[in-house]
């Protein structure tokens, strides 16, 4: 018998793309954006809006709706993911990343509960600097935001090899739940290529390379193209990858990506702009505009159906949502 989180070797459906949504995260804060969704209503319309909009898969984190908050309790999720799956047939990929200032227990909390198709997976421990943002920004509507900001100063975002085995193992072979798997820099990749030598993923991965964070990689296009190199020579034809980058470089770096054969990720998790100096009305803008770069470049996009296919995923039938 074949184990259920055993996928097919299948790339994306060739000359399509696939475009991730990143609905809200848990960078940015209340007070940088009034767009930025916060209560289950907004997160559930929100993300009904940018699978409307083409994303075929929506990348989910849950804020706590009274403070905006990043947040992990499973109640909170269970107040907007059944309301999205009843409304759009998009993936639904929950973060196992939350935030670095939650223990991994925390963190899978939600997914575990939900068994969704997809969850984000961070491929190793590093530094994640959002502390920069503290000279951006100088009123507050609450005390917790710049208590966040700070904090990522002498922290670090935690996912040990122990961390990523027990993730892969009670997710992965427990829920049939597969992995967009996200690179912060070159090193990361030798990670995945680690557990899918040890048998603990297969099929065709789903890879996130991520630029822009400060204590990952830089959002420089050589980058990217080593990146690419670099999955290349580990995973062959067995991978598909996609770019998420932070803020001001979001759209040139996608761009790129699709101009490489890549997928794609926007949304006000990564950014919170639709142009220089124009805050992003809703996530379903940047899911348009990117729509528009990949038209330029006469590529089409994946529907929900296409993206399974291409990423062996179990169907959303198969979710406890």
């Amino acid at each position: 018998m074949t184990d259920k989180n055993e996928a097919p070797r299948a790339g994306k459906p060739r000359g399509k793309v696939i475009v991730t949504c990143a609905v809200t995260g848990s960078v940015h804060t209340p007070s940088m954006s009034p767009y930025l969704p916060v209560t289950p209503d907004q997160i559930a319309a929100e993300a009904i809006a940018a699978a409307e909009a083409g994303a075929s898969i929506l990348h989910l984190h849950a804020r706590d709706p009274e403070d905006g908050r990043p947040s992990a309790d499973p109640d909170i999720f269970m107040r907007f993911l059944p309301r999205i799956k009843q409304a759009t047939d998009a993936v639904v990929n929950i973060s196992t990343g939350g935030s670095s200032l939650m223990t991994l227990e925390d963190r899978l909390a939600a997914a575990l509960r939900a068994e969704p198709e997809m969850c984000s997976l961070n491929m190793g421990s590093m530094n994640f600097g959002l502390f920069p943002a503290l000279d951006r920004q100088t009123d507050w509507q609450h005390e917790w935001e710049p208590q966040l900001l700070e904090a990522t100063r002498s922290s670090i975002f935690q996912n040990t090899f122990a961390d990523m085995e027990s993730i892969l193992t009670r997710l992965g072979q427990g829920c049939g739940t597969r992995f967009e798997f996200e690179c912060y820099d070159v090193g990361h990749l030798y990670s995945l290529a680690h557990f899918r030598d040890r048998g603990l993923v297969s099929g065709n991965l789903f890879i996130q390379f991520v630029f822009g964070v400060l204590g990952g990689i830089g959002p420089d296009p050589e980058n990217l193209t080593h990146m690419k190199r670099i999955a290349d020579k580990l995973f062959g034809d067995s991978y598909s990858f996609s770019v998420l980058a932070a803020g001001r470089h979001q759209m040139p770096m996608i761009a790129m990506a699709a101009s490489m054969g890549g997928n794609v990720r926007v949304g006000l998790e990564d950014s919170l702009y639709n142009g220089r100096g124009e805050l992003a009305r809703s996530n379903a803008d940047q899911v348009r505009r990117i729509r528009t770069v990949l038209d330029a470049l006469s590529l089409e996009v994946a529907t929900p159906a296409e993206a399974r296919q291409a990423l062996g995923l179990k169907g959303g039938d198969r979710v406890a949502f």
